[in-house]
């Protein structure tokens, strides 16, 4: 959601960049963020909150919400990776922070049963459910990092109720990243060893043997609900998924990605179970 700073003179406030969804719309008046309320806002700023009253500090305290249709929140001070992600926020340093964090949030979390009565969005989310709120969408541009570790976990917007190894598995599509060569050159650094990366993001949250076993299979399926979720994007005629979808390489690098996900399926339940 958040990223680098660039001054709006005529309104003497901050610009967030990063993201796609609320690109421009985003801004940081002193200690807050004004931003555009999800449809589950309400929602989501009572799981802020509990998630605080459990432990969990690394989110930002909702403030309000206001009657034009956006939202308050605290702003987390720190660095955000914007593409093409630089080197420091792909650090083995880094993924294992990225990895706790996203341990704390489903400690947390699993005191927290989600509001049944909420429409939550099903964009991103678990097609088996869960009891859970997963985030469904721990990229780059929604964590915030100090002195090259996580700190911060922002833009709960697609938040959903789900299985918490399907936060796991979206969040190793960004991170490790769940990406066959190709298709990672144009926003990673070269040489990440996905398979190792794969093992460090599961080490750092503490994986059951259970669950590194059925991980592999979890991110192809989380990679084919993104994959839908850009089609509908797409056939909605939305500008930004269709300029973003061009960009990276048409529906070519979808299968691509899917093909080179079910090829090395055992390469990296080794490197899980191993």
């Amino acid at each position: 959601m958040i990223g680098v700073t660039a001054e709006d003179d005529a309104t003497n406030r901050e610009v967030l960049t990063g993201g796609m969804a609320n690109a421009g719309a985003v801004f940081r008046r002193g200690a807050l963020v004004d931003r555009p309320a999800p449809p589950t806002g309400r929602a989501i700023h009572a799981h802020l909150r509990a998630l605080a009253h459990h432990g969990f500090d690394a989110a930002p305290t909702p403030v309000r919400l206001t009657q034009d249709g956006r939202e308050q929140l605290t702003f987390l001070p720190g660095d955000v990776a914007l593409p093409p992600f630089p080197p420091w926020a792909m650090t083995w340093t880094a993924l294992t922070s990225v990895g706790s964090l996203l341990r704390r949030l489903r400690e947390a979390s699993a005191a927290i049963p989600p509001d049944i009565h909420v429409a939550w969005p099903r964009d991103l989310a678990d097609p088996e459910g869960g009891t859970v709120l997963c985030h469904n969408d721990v990229c780059p541009d929604n964590v915030v990092f100090r002195d090259g570790r996580a700190v911060g976990l922002i833009d709960f917007d697609m938040a959903a109720p789900g299985r918490p190894l399907w936060d796991v598995a979206m969040t190793a599509r960004y991170w490790v990243p769940m990406l066959d060569p190709a298709s990672a050159t144009a926003l990673y650094p070269a040489g990440l060893d996905a398979p190792a990366r794969l093992r460090i993001l599961a080490d750092s949250y503490d994986l059951s043997l259970r669950e590194r076993a059925e991980l592999p299979g979890v991110i192809e399926q989380a990679t084919a609900v993104c994959r839908a979720f850009v089609a509908r994007r797409v056939a909605d005629g939305d500008t930004i998924h269709l300029r973003a979808l061009a960009e990276r390489g048409g529906w070519e690098r979808w299968d691509r990605i899917q093909a080179w996900l079910v090829r090395h399926r055992e390469t990296f339940t080794a490197a899980l179970l191993d």
